[in-house]
């Protein structure tokens, strides 16, 4: 993989995240605060599971020989 495509997922990953702030800033700050609120089990249970979905679209975009 080159720089070039990682600064792309990276920027696309930015673009992603940022949409909702922009669009609905009040709903945003609702989701932190209960996040927030999640104990550290539920976090990283919430983490794992949006790791392994990125991994498996990943994988499907690229096919078996992308890797």
């Amino acid at each position: 993989m080159a720089w070039g495509d990682l600064l792309a997922a990276l920027g696309l990953m930015l673009v992603l995240e940022g949409i909702v702030p922009f669009v609905r800033p009040a709903t945003w700050r609702r989701m932190l605060a209960l996040l927030a609120q999640a104990d550290d089990r539920l976090v990283r249970m919430m983490g794992l599971f949006c790791m392994l979905l990125g991994l498996a679209l990943i994988y499907t975009a690229h096919g078996r020989h992308g890797f």
